[in-house]
């Protein structure tokens, strides 16, 4: 942040969600850590209506992770974040396939960088339904910005794995997400086709593939497939909630409906899936890492139960669903400061690289 009184409510606010119990209003934090009842008109103008970059502070975010080495797997999660009435910006009806409820709430999608075991987001993409951007007075009273759209999820999520590649210049590093809900696959797959972009991704049960075994290629479902023409194989045993943990998978290589090149029938993937002890399947994943080990892309999937539990842990400790302002900057901009204190209390103590550039310092 370019002006010094901005550093300094940016200071006061992410102290405030580091050490304020319960719910992280800005009445509460205000009272924390000051006595003066003119921080509370502060907090909220620096929040809702100061002018600073929620990019930039995203991407310095991201370089102060980096430095840390972060592992070769971009995670992408989404924060449901309920909501009483129709004013704040992006809130709609959602149902929220993991509660099996639908919900009013904004939904929020964010990039995560892993270091071992502690995950962190550095990015965030508010969903917009259309009925939020074909409406002029909607717009007008949330302040959303004239270049902002209507943009489907799998299109959100593109846009932040283009914001990583340009923050990192990363170009081996592997998105993980859940679209188990998107009816929309193919122009997911083939973005990150033409952008060369590794993946492994849970997929909707009903999503067409083909078998790449002999035979005619006949297009079925997912999971029609993993039930009757794959194979089990045992994951290696990975460590889950302080117990071994030791996967039975089932697999199969597929193809994808129109992605054949002439006579080639397209590029080669992997269809996987953990069954439980009554080998009914589990969440599908398809990847394109269709050449490594059944265990490896397993690991991988398996971190996106870890996402889950960031976004949780920003929720009842950091203040995620707390943010009582209903405009476009002010969400970005509470979602920039819980993510900073987030990350800074997780990586306290994590060994970071030697700086190959000049950094800034954390605030606390």
């Amino acid at each position: 942040m370019r002006r010094i009184d901005q550093r300094n409510w940016a200071h006061a606010y992410l102290k405030g969600l580091l050490v304020t119990s319960g719910k992280k209003s800005v009445r509460r934090l205000a009272a924390t850590i000051s006595r003066d009842p003119s921080t509370v008109q502060s907090l909220r103008q620096f929040v809702s209506l100061s002018p600073w970059n929620f990019d930039e502070v995203m991407k310095e975010l991201t370089h102060w992770v980096a430095d840390h080495r972060p592992d070769p797997v971009w995670s992408i999660g989404r924060a449901v974040l309920p909501k009483r009435g129709d004013r704040s910006v992006g809130v709609h009806r959602y149902f929220d396939l993991s509660s099996g409820r639908t919900l009013n709430c904004q939904l929020g999608l964010g990039s995560f960088l892993s270091m071992g075991t502690v995950q962190v987001p550095v990015d965030w993409c508010l969903y917009l339904p259309a009925a939020w951007t074909r409406d002029p007075d909607r717009r007008r009273e949330a302040r959303i910005p004239d270049g902002e759209q209507h943009r489907p999820l799998w299109s959100q999520t593109l846009r932040l794995v283009d914001r990583l590649s340009a923050r990192t210049n990363c170009a081996s590093s592997i998105v993980l997400v859940d679209m188990s809900d998107e009816p929309d696959m193919a122009h997911l797959l083939l973005g990150l086709a033409k952008r060369r972009r590794d993946f492994v991704i849970a997929v909707p049960p009903h999503l067409a593939v083909l078998h790449a075994g002999e035979g005619p290629p006949t297009p079925v479902s997912a999971r029609h497939l993993i039930l009757t023409q794959s194979q089990e194989t045992t994951a290696v045993s990975r460590l889950t909630d302080r117990q071994q943990h030791t996967p039975h998978i089932q697999a199969s290589l597929v193809h994808l409906p129109g992605s054949s090149h002439g006579r080639s029938p397209g590029p080669l993937y992997r269809l996987f899936t953990e069954v439980g002890p009554n080998r009914a399947p589990g969440t599908l994943w398809l990847t394109s890492l269709a050449d490594h080990a059944v265990a490896e892309v397993s690991s991988i999937a398996a971190l996106q139960s870890g996402t889950k539990a960031v976004v949780g842990s920003m929720e009842q400790d950091f203040g995620l669903l707390d943010f009582e302002g209903r405009s476009f900057p002010g969400w970005y901009h509470h979602m920039a400061l819980v993510s900073a204190a987030y990350s800074f209390r997780r990586m306290q103590g994590l060994p970071a690289a030697p700086p190959s550039r000049t950094t800034a310092q954390p605030l606390l």
